[in-house]
């Protein structure tokens, strides 16, 4: 079985600090501007995608040129938050359903973020994950929408592996209606966690194969996902 995590306010919580990181970045890159996240939806969605908007939003041609700079400069200004006061605190429970997923056999972990790599890692280590736990992942980086990430996920693990497993063995764990549409779309079950800001009657509303209010319960989601 493959289990795929979602990683903001899934497994963790940064309480911001990733968008000051990006702020950060835009501030260094064009000095003297002002610029803003109001009205940009942040949620479930792929940095990629949010980078665009953040800078048509403020009328700037979000060029490739552009974006290499821009990506390197909010992964050095998030790592000196991590440094410094910002924090990445695990939500209860989500380290122990890791830790005991990883000690089964046969069950591997990935993630699936609309972060990039560089950026999501980052977040990982800081809240007390072993990075090298999620050896399956697709990330911001990947794919051109959320639902392309659990496919590459996949595939990468049949490389690794040497066979495909069957979408009904792979589980993806959100906090976010784009989570439950992406395990939908690639055949795969979903559980969403009301730990974001999508609250349970939302969630409800997109049909989850499991629907919790947060994964404080870890021993009662490792049987639902041990048992399937």
């Amino acid at each position: 079985m493959l289990v795929l995590f979602d990683i903001d306010a899934t497994l963790l919580r940064t309480d911001g600090a990733g968008i000051r990181a990006m702020l950060s970045a835009a501030h260094e890159l064009f000095p003297g501007r002002e610029f803003s996240f109001g009205g940009i939806e942040v949620s479930g969605r792929l940095d990629t995608l949010i980078w665009r908007e953040f800078m048509q939003r403020h009328g700037i041609e979000p060029t490739a040129d552009l974006h290499g700079p821009f990506r390197r400069l909010y992964g050095e200004h998030l790592q000196r938050g991590f440094a410094g006061s910002c924090r990445s605190d695990a939500l209860p429970g989500t380290r122990e359903l890791v830790d005991a997923l990883h000690a089964m056999s046969g069950i591997d972990l990935g993630i699936v973020t609309g972060n990039y790599e560089h950026t999501g890692t980052l977040k990982i280590a800081k809240a007390g994950f072993a990075p090298e736990v999620f050896r399956f992942n697709g990330w911001a980086d990947d794919g051109e929408h959320r639902r392309d990430l659990p496919r590459i996920a996949m595939d990468r693990h049949a490389s690794f592996r040497g066979s495909r497993l069957s979408a009904e063995r792979v589980t993806v764990i959100g906090d976010t209606p784009h989570d439950i549409d992406c395990a939908r779309h690639n055949g795969c079950r979903s559980i969403a966690v009301a730990t974001g800001t999508h609250p349970q009657a939302e969630l409800a509303e997109h049909k989850p194969d499991l629907l919790l209010r947060d994964l404080r319960d870890w021993q009662s989601v490792l049987s639902w996902i041990a048992c399937r």
